[in-house]
């Protein structure tokens, strides 16, 4: 008995070792280092590059295939490194980690594990369609509703690289406004979502996570690794890139006018909100986008819609978490960003951006 322990104990800290290597050294070559260097550029140009939504020109492509395929790939480029740490490390979750240790840190109905779940998204800095692999594979391992949510919508919304960025090509008030929402839209919704757990939910979950031990420990953990990691790439990814070419083509009927006219109209700042949730971006994509609108005239309200809702959630991560959150949960959470953007637009104008 004293030899199967001590053995367990090995596996579970080989485990545990290579998921942090993995992480921290994907962590360090995918987002750390490079926006190290990206935020002295953002101190000295005051910008960090072309809008990826329409580059220099003053509104998106019409649709077209040739629209579809540029921002497909426009956006690939930008984001299929950080989309490979996301899978290794959604699988890893699953495989190298014993189930017991998320529940532990993560599994509560408690506000406690939402405020795990956010702080840990703070250094990982993904975009939301390459955390939500991540997220899949931690509620696949029972973290709770509200803690997955949190370090999902933590990931975009509390970036503090993204936040640098913005201080210094927006403005220090945009990185403000945008934290503080942030803060409240990242524990308040994880918060929420733990108040519609079921008794029966969590009986459920235990349940579930008894089996999922019994299997992991009689399984090798890098054949279940491997095995996991290639079942996530071949049911995410081609919906993926499906719904990015789709997204790419509908520039022009998401964002269908650009300019000083708009000012800022509720209407407007409504339709931003919508559309900024539905769109999807590579981390930081909002910072230059938003200043291009404001270079063309668009509105302060506008702008802010955008600023709250262009990175935490999209079509595309919202498709790849549909297994993993109930659909009115997932709903939910989409009401919520637009929400919060319609906030976003009414304070830049209040407060006087």
């Amino acid at each position: 008995m004293n030899t199967l322990n001590q053995s367990k104990q090995s596996n579970q800290a080989i485990g545990f070792i290579t998921f942090f290597f993995i992480a921290v050294a994907g962590l360090f070559y995918v987002k750390w280092s490079p926006y190290y260097h990206r935020a002295f550029v953002a101190a000295s140009n005051h910008a960090i590059g072309q809008s990826i939504l329409m580059g220099t020109a003053s509104s998106p492509p019409p649709v077209s295939f040739d629209s579809a395929l540029n921002y497909a790939l426009a956006y690939g480029k930008a984001i299929w490194q950080a989309m490979v740490l996301g899978l290794l490390l959604g699988s890893g979750v699953q495989a190298l980690l014993p189930p017991r240790w998320i529940t532990r840190v993560l599994g509560g109905t408690g506000f406690g594990s939402v405020a795990a779940g956010g702080l840990l998204s703070i250094p990982s800095m993904m975009c939301t369609c390459c955390a939500a692999p991540v997220v899949a594979g931690l509620r696949t391992q029972k973290a709770s509703a509200g803690a997955a949510i949190a370090f999902w919508l933590g990931n975009t919304v509390l970036n503090p690289a993204t936040l640098v960025f913005m201080g210094f090509v927006l403005g220090w008030n945009w990185s403000a406004l945008r934290l503080v929402l942030g803060l409240l839209m990242v524990f308040g919704t994880g918060y929420l979502a733990n108040r519609f757990v079921s008794a029966e939910e969590k009986n459920a979950a235990e349940l579930q996570l008894a089996q999922m031990a019994e299997e992991a420990g009689a399984a090798n953990m890098f054949a279940r690794w491997l095995t996991i990691f290639a079942k996530m790439a071949v049911r995410l990814i081609p919906e993926y890139v499906i719904l990015i070419l789709l997204l790419g083509a509908a520039r022009a009927f998401l964002f269908p006018h650009i300019g000083a006219d708009i000012g800022n109209n509720p209407g407007w700042i409504v339709a931003f909100a919508i559309a900024g949730t539905l769109f999807v971006i590579p981390t930081a994509g909002e910072v230059p986008i938003i200043q291009a609108m404001l270079a063309l005239g668009l509105g302060v309200g506008p702008a802010g819609a955008l600023l709250m809702t262009l990175p935490p959630v999209s079509i595309p991560s919202l498709a790849m978490l549909v297994r993993s959150f109930k659909p009115r949960l997932l709903f939910g959470i989409t009401a919520t960003v637009i929400a919060f953007g319609i906030l976003g637009g009414v304070l830049a104008i209040v407060l006087g951006f």
